[in-house]
């Protein structure tokens, strides 16, 4: 496979123009994690935090061995919640295993809503058991799009005995919980499991009926 001339995107990097340094970082999808990383470096503390968004996001996708200390880094410290909530989503896309305490600590920790958010996202990409406690009580959080995350990560962890506490959302208001709930019940095979996928199909809204057809079919109750 012929891949982009480092050198030319390197170059680019350098640009006073934001527009061509963002342009410059979609180039490298092409190029090796380790070639990569190092001109992805150049610009993480650009003066446009479109920049920074990109640029911690691409660390995500272009995984070495520096990429998770940096990102672990930009969660705790970077003064910015945009970028620490893209650090978080990065740490899940990279699925090490180590990001689960700094990802459970920004949960408790930070106060802002998009990072804890994020958070709970990665957390259940992680796929670890062990964050059912803190996704549990992500449930009881004001903001609905955090309860939408922990939901999805309940059943992206499998969490069979948190089926319980996420059925008090089948009656939500809010349509796009109720389709998380569907999609998450599809990861876990209980008998409410499938009495609720049941009397969701009914749903008056046909995103959430249509996601618990499919549960129910991954489940074997079609």
């Amino acid at each position: 496979m012929d891949y982009p001339n480092v050198e030319k995107i390197s170059a680019q990097l350098d640009s006073e123009s934001s527009r061509d340094r963002m342009l410059a970082l979609a180039m490298l999808r092409n190029v090796p994690a380790d070639s990569a990383v190092p001109l992805i470096k150049k610009v993480l503390n650009d003066e446009s935090l479109q920049v920074r968004s990109m640029a911690v996001f691409a660390l995500g996708i272009k995984p070495t061995a520096e990429c998770y200390p940096i990102l672990v880094e930009l969660l705790e410290r970077d003064p910015d919640y945009g970028i620490r909530a893209d650090a978080a989503g990065a740490l899940g896309y990279l699925e090490d295993p180590r990001a689960f305490e700094p990802l459970v600590r920004a949960f408790y920790e930070d106060t802002d809503w998009l990072v804890r958010f994020s958070a709970a996202v990665s957390l259940g990409n992680l796929k670890d058991v062990r964050a059912k406690d803190v996704l549990l009580r992500a449930l009881d959080s004001a903001e609905i799009v955090v309860q939408q995350a922990a939901i999805a990560a309940l059943g992206e962890i499998k969490a069979v005995d948190a089926v319980d506490a996420i059925l008090r959302f089948a009656q939500s208001e809010d349509w796009l919980i109720r389709q998380r709930l569907a999609e998450a019940l599809g990861q876990l095979n209980t008998p409410k499991s499938i009495s609720a996928l049941k009397y969701m199909v009914k749903d008056s809204h046909p995103t959430v009926a249509q996601a618990a057809k499919i549960s129910l079919q991954r489940l074997g109750e079609s």
